[in-house]
């Protein structure tokens, strides 16, 4: 049984561990952090005093998703631009022992639920590069529908230009389902 809860300070030591490289660190932070690893008052500086780099007050979110065994999954939402309707899922990581198993898939179909039912969100978006396939097949099975942006994102990570794919769930899509 998955289940979500706040983010704890004492969580980054487990969150972190997942990371065995700079790629995966990558695929889950971006270019979020200046350099790699990261250590965990490093997350927890950007996570509680520097609101995830949002600009705006009370707009950073962080979730910690567990099981029976404890730490499971991790991810954050943020209203996009300050609007209350539109929900952003972003820095998704699982368990790297429990990546493969449906924990991703439900831990996003949890985030899903908690941001249509609880923060009442209309729409909800996630981005997640080209090159992490696994991530985008997870996202698309948890329901998200491929968007076109009006201009392509991209981020140059590890001398590379990795290219972002958007997806998005609106609330009466979820609800008739």
């Amino acid at each position: 049984m998955l289940y979500l809860r706040p983010y704890k300070k004492e969580d980054a030591k487990t969150i972190i561990s997942w990371c065995g490289d700079e790629t995966v660190f990558r695929k889950w932070t971006s270019d979020r952090y200046p350099s790699y690893p990261i250590t965990e008052d490093d997350m927890n500086e950007k996570y509680f005093d520097c609101n995830g780099d949002c600009p705006e007050a009370d707009n950073f979110y962080p979730m910690t998703a567990c099981d029976e065994s404890g730490i499971a999954g991790h991810f954050i939402l943020r209203y996009v631009g300050g609007n209350p309707h539109i929900l952003r899922i972003g820095f998704v990581i699982v368990d790297d022992k429990k990546r493969g198993c449906g924990y991703g898939k439900k831990m996003i179909q949890l985030a899903i639920e908690y941001a249509f039912r609880i923060a009442g969100a209309r729409q909800v978006s996630i981005g997640v590069f080209e090159n992490n396939k696994p991530a985008y097949n997870c996202y698309k099975a948890a329901g998200f529908h491929d968007v076109q942006p009006e201009k392509q994102e991209e981020c140059e990570l590890a001398g590379e230009k990795w290219r972002i794919l958007e997806l998005e769930i609106n609330r009466n899509d979820y609800f008739s389902v």
